[in-house]
């Protein structure tokens, strides 16, 4: 999408009829109108086109002259008035939009039916909308207007030199907006493999998958308050997942640290003496002390006697022996 038709010829009929629109009535009496007819072609041959010397170019311009004095009025007066007048949602479509002016303008000018005209005001209807659609970014916060024109498929050179940003700061946004749409389309496929799902389930599943409440609530159209209510229940299921686990890792460790030294039997003590005992023969660093001590599971208490105070197994022994 381009800016504007400026750098280009405008065609000769638009001409034309800018000129009329300038004209007053003095200008177009009787005794006037053939001296106006030569000055306007004069004027108009400054422009590009032989219009003076051009039998075609000057019938065109006595035959606009001749419309403007039966309508009453100049065809610009009524031509700007309605394109004045167009919103951004008239021009959504432009070829409808120029299509119900045209046809609409056409009962009074029906020289803009033809082919070639109509063509020359869609040009003129896809500025306006790309007029419009700036004046809107300009007048939005932060990046959204940057975001407005890059989904319009406007021209980067357009949006930096209207929005009066630099190339870097057009290309970060247009990397946020490819991602964002990336996550969309991620997001479609996660929501046809749930189709026919209740929304609970659907919300669970999305939510599992790391997608935002903002695209659950649009995309899938969930309400907030659904989404809230799985939440809460994921929560409560973590809350005792976590609870299990903690459980389960306490009677690990209880099993791993094995019982107090009061609580073992005296056939128990004497077993894991012994073993303690080999595993003494076999070295005598701390480290791999314990490594062997755990993998005999022998009880903690009595690892650690071994590594700090291997005397005392002795002692032990004697009260276990009775």
């Amino acid at each position: 999408m381009t800016t504007s038709d400026a750098t280009e010829k405008k065609p000769l009929w638009l001409l034309i009829e800018e000129n009329i629109l300038e004209l007053s009535s003095e200008d177009l009496s009787e005794e006037n109108r053939e001296q106006t007819i030569q000055r306007i072609a004069g004027e108009l041959d400054n422009t590009g086109y032989n219009v003076s010397h051009h039998g075609g170019n000057i019938l065109q311009l006595r035959w606009a002259i001749d419309e403007r004095c039966k309508v009453g009025r100049p065809l610009m007066k009524d031509f700007n008035e309605v394109i004045a007048a167009l919103t951004l949602e008239d021009v959504a479509d432009p070829i409808s939009a120029n299509a119900k002016l045209v046809r609409n303008l056409g009962e009074a000018w029906p020289k803009l039916k033809g082919s070639e005209r109509k063509a020359d005001v869609l040009r003129i209807v896809e500025k306006t909308k790309v007029d419009l659609l700036i004046t809107k970014a300009k007048g939005l916060s932060g990046d959204e207007g940057i975001r407005l024109l890059i989904e319009e498929e406007m021209a980067s050179e357009v949006i930096t030199e209207e929005l009066g940003i630099t190339g870097e700061k057009l290309e970060q946004v247009n990397a946020e907006v490819e991602k964002e749409g990336a996550e969309r389309a991620r997001v479609e496929t996660l929501l046809e493999a749930i189709e026919g799902k209740s929304n609970e389930e659907k919300v669970k599943h999305l939510l599992a998958n790391n997608v935002s409440d903002k695209l659950i609530i649009e995309m899938a159209e969930i309400d907030q308050g659904v989404v809230d209510v799985v939440k809460q229940s994921i929560e409560a299921e973590l809350k005792e997942k976590q609870r299990l686990e903690e459980e389960a890792a306490a009677r690990k460790k209880e099993e791993a640290t094995g019982p107090p030294l009061e609580e073992i039997p005296p056939d128990e003590m004497l077993e894991y003496i012994e073993g303690i005992r080999e595993i003494l023969e076999f070295s005598d660093k701390e480290k791999e002390i314990r490594v062997m001590c755990e993998q005999s599971a022998i009880p903690i208490c009595l690892v650690d006697i071994a590594v700090s105070e291997p005397e005392k197994l002795d002692e032990l022994e004697k009260e276990a022996e009775g």
